[in-house]
């Protein structure tokens, strides 16, 4: 705080006192400069992104995936998702019905079972997430998918 005279006193009494306001004048330059700089980093970090822009952050880049990921055991449930919608399960087309009916006996046998979705690249992402959900339904909760070696 500055030191001098009190305004509106006219006493030259030579008593210094305290100034009752604060100029706030510096604080908003300050705030003021740290806002543009927040808003010029945010940019050129949207724009670093893969494709730029503001959709950059809508892209995926999913990873490849390696052979080592997952091991599947005799207990796991393998479940292949085929181009025309159709479920796999054992080598045999099989109905949601049946799918259903493979999961409540895979979690009364033992409720750790994995289930690996294998689609094919083709498939919509909302039937994958309709088998998972089943397979949630069903109480089985490790749920993986299958992706082809990533070499």
């Amino acid at each position: 705080m500055a030191m001098g005279k009190t305004p509106g006193n006219r006493d030259d009494e030579g008593d210094e006192g305290v100034f009752a306001e604060i100029n706030i004048t510096p604080l908003t330059d300050i705030f003021l400069v740290l806002l543009i700089i927040f808003m010029v980093t945010s940019t050129v970090i949207v724009q670093q992104g893969p494709g730029g822009g503001a959709k950059a952050g809508l892209k995926v880049n999913l990873p490849k995936g390696g052979a080592t990921d997952v091991t599947a055991r005799s207990t796991d449930l393998s479940v292949a998702v085929l181009a025309d919608g159709r479920y796999v399960l054992s080598g045999n087309v099989v109905t949601t019905d049946e799918l259903k009916a493979a999961f409540d006996k895979a979690r009364t046998e033992n409720p750790e079972t994995l289930v690996i979705v294998q689609a094919d690249e083709g498939v919509p992402h909302g039937t994958v997430v309709q088998v998972m959900e089943l397979a949630k339904k069903a109480g089985l909760a490790q749920l993986a998918i299958g992706v082809r070696d990533g070499e």
